[in-house]
């Protein structure tokens, strides 16, 4: 299965996806600076089924811009953010791409929050630069959004 396998940093928690991801994101936004201590995120997404996770993990959800919830999940030795699910793209699952430790990963394909970029930050050429979240993105959020409320009706 494994085209890319990765690890937290002490090697808990394993993680291995049989393909290329769907998307690769910088995500500039301030949440992503305090949950990774850096200027910035790099993350791939999968489809779940494309992704095989082991090891025991603790999580934290919190809501995103857009209200739907965001649940990380940490190594609970080490504290390595492992991988998380967004409540407005459930059949995806986000993996931060410095897991792999791979310097072929696959580059960015999108760059979202911009304006919150630190100025040095350089976004290689031809990556799409977005304010916030695309389009697709938010019509899923909303629908989200909708779904959880007619639940809770």
């Amino acid at each position: 299965m494994s085209k890319h396998q990765g690890s937290c940093a002490c090697g808990a928690v394993r993680i291995e996806a049989g393909a290329d991801p769907a998307i690769v994101s910088m995500c500039h936004c301030l949440q992503c600076q305090k949950r990774t201590g850096s200027t910035y995120s790099v993350h791939a997404y999968w489809p779940r089924e494309e992704v095989s996770v082991t090891g025991g993990r603790t999580a934290y959800r919190r809501a995103g811009d857009t209200g739907c919830y965001i649940t990380f999940r940490f190594c609970p030795q080490c504290s390595s953010t492992t991988d998380w699910d967004v409540e407005a793209m459930l059949d995806l699952i986000g993996v931060p791409v410095g897991l792999f430790a791979d310097p072929a990963f696959p580059p960015p394909t999108t760059s979202i929050f911009v304006p919150h970029k630190h100025g040095w930050v350089v976004i290689p050429e031809g990556v799409p630069q977005n304010e916030g979240h695309g389009a697709a993105f938010l019509d899923a959020a909303a629908a989200a959004l909708a779904r959880r409320t007619e639940a809770g009706s």
